[in-house]
């Protein structure tokens, strides 16, 4: 007997469901809003969901994370009306296991349903008898587990992997968790960096050569095609693959056999193909720029991983889990970290995802030398400041641009201070009052060079009286 939860605000719907659902003999609850639905779904484990797209109280897409990140997900099951087809292609992006058009007959929500819950039984199943090491991969938020259970599902099959990812998310260290979980861990697990290839010793590296098949090949030379037999052969950056070697390599993924340079005899490598790339590999097909035949053979299987900029509830235990690390590999005591350092990474936007998070952090950690515990101050200072800048924007609803912030609706451009602001962050903060003063002569100075020294301009720029701006003038030494 299986668990089955029904989200609809259609009460009529939820009562035709729910007793097909009994007279299956399943257990069954409804709700009736989003809210009432995943108070539901974290207090009970079901294996099914039906859920509707249109709530009262919201999009249920939009919940689709919260209960793909359930301890044990439920398979969801989406009901969308024929005036909404994004909905269906939103709610597989989204994980979803499959959509209904409603109105729907008994013998498709029948259908649908036990085919989600012959998968789920399997799925967890397979969960249950096979544990992945995750020993280097961090994170516990929906995207990122979503791109786990598919990871998992690689380890677990021999077919080629795509995974697509910005730089810097770890999409290296995805495919040898992959391999490290496969059966083919024993064998090697073999990198091609394919943007460091040259385009003349592509196919040399590759399928390797024989002795004077090119000026400078004195010896035989094994490819990396033949080294990953048995193991798995990482592509990385395979969009950078000249076109006139990928439809060589097309064939080896075809045939598994390949010719090495200057030689006249085929070999044969039994390798598993995980390929990676920060391309669109599709809108490189559409320029010409890419074989589609070749990405059909490769993408069986595709693995998103998404920027760090969308995951920062992961910013922090990435963070323990590196500088844990660095401290072992420094021969350094453990480390704690101060109130506002997380608060300043979970504020950065992260251009270069977990890699520069991680180079980020070990310079903190020299920093730091033999001090226990990690401040902001740590942290390089050009991290500091576009933190701080962004802040400012936030509070002030100002935009900065190149240094120079501008005031909402192009209310001219104000100068103040760049170097007080970027010095302010490598030495001890002076008191508030010390660096009001020194904005405020900084502010004055630029004020008379902007107005040209003219008096009546100054006082309308600033809003200043008359007296005041010369008592300010004679507090700082300045004159016009």
């Amino acid at each position: 007997m299986a668990n089955i939860l029904i989200i609809d605000d259609d009460f009529e719907v939820c009562e035709t469901m729910e007793s097909l659902i009994t007279r299956l003999t399943h257990q069954c609850d409804a709700a009736h809003t989003l809210e009432e639905g995943l108070r539901l779904a974290r207090a009970n484990e079901y294996d099914v969901v039906f859920l509707d797209v249109r709530l009262p109280d919201g999009n249920s897409l939009d919940m689709l994370p919260d209960i793909m990140a359930l301890p044990t997900p439920p398979e969801v099951i989406i009901l969308t009306g024929k005036g909404d087809p994004d909905g269906a292609e939103l709610a597989i992006v989204g994980g979803a296991w499959d959509y209904l058009l409603k109105p729907s007959s008994v013998r498709e929500i029948s259908l649908t349903l036990g085919r989600a819950l012959k998968y789920h039984e399997e799925k967890v199943g397979k969960d249950k008898g096979d544990s992945l090491d995750l020993a280097n991969v961090v994170g516990a938020s929906p995207s990122i587990r979503a791109s786990f259970e598919l990871m998992a599902q690689a380890a677990r099959s021999d077919t080629n992997v795509l995974i697509n990812g910005h730089t810097g998310t770890g999409k290296e260290l995805f495919a040898s968790t992959i391999h490290a979980n496969s059966k083919r861990r024993s064998g090697q697990f073999v990198v091609v960096d394919c943007a460091g290839l040259t385009e003349s010793l592509v196919e040399s590296t590759l399928f390797g050569h024989r002795k004077g098949a090119f000026t400078g090949a004195q010896s035989d030379r094994i490819g990396l095609i033949k080294l990953a037999d048995g193991g798995t052969l990482f592509l990385d950056e395979i969009g950078e693959i000249p076109l006139s070697i990928q439809k060589a390599f097309l064939r080896v993924l075809q045939e598994r056999t390949f010719r090495p340079v200057g030689d006249t005899r085929e070999q044969t490598s039994n390798f598993r193909l995980i390929a990676a790339t920060n391309k669109d590999l599709d809108q490189m097909v559409e320029k010409g720029e890419f074989r589609s035949d070749l990405l059909f053979r490769i993408k069986t299987m595709r693995i998103l991983l998404p920027p760090l900029s969308q995951r920062p509830e992961d910013i922090r235990p990435l963070a323990e889990f590196r500088v844990k690390r660095l401290c072992e590999q420094y021969g350094m005591g453990e480390k704690a970290f101060g109130s506002d350092f997380f608060s300043t990474l979970e504020s950065y936007s992260w251009p270069g995802n977990i890699r520069e998070l991680f180079n980020i952090l070990e310079r903190a950690v020299i920093a730091a030398g033999d001090e226990k515990t990690l401040y902001t101050m740590h942290l390089p200072r050009t991290l500091r400041i576009q933190v701080a800048k962004s802040q400012i924007k936030r509070m002030t609803g100002s935009e900065v641009v190149a240094d120079v912030p501008v005031a909402p609706g192009g209310g001219g451009v104000w100068k103040i201070g760049q170097e007080i602001f970027e010095d302010i962050f490598d030495q001890e903060l002076p008191t508030l009052r010390e660096f009001k003063g020194i904005a405020e002569k900084v502010y004055l100075g630029e004020l008379i060079r902007q107005c040209g020294g003219d008096l009546q301009k100054i006082l309308k720029a600033s809003q200043l009286s008359r007296s005041h701006f010369y008592s300010l003038l004679k507090k700082y030494g300045l004159s016009l």
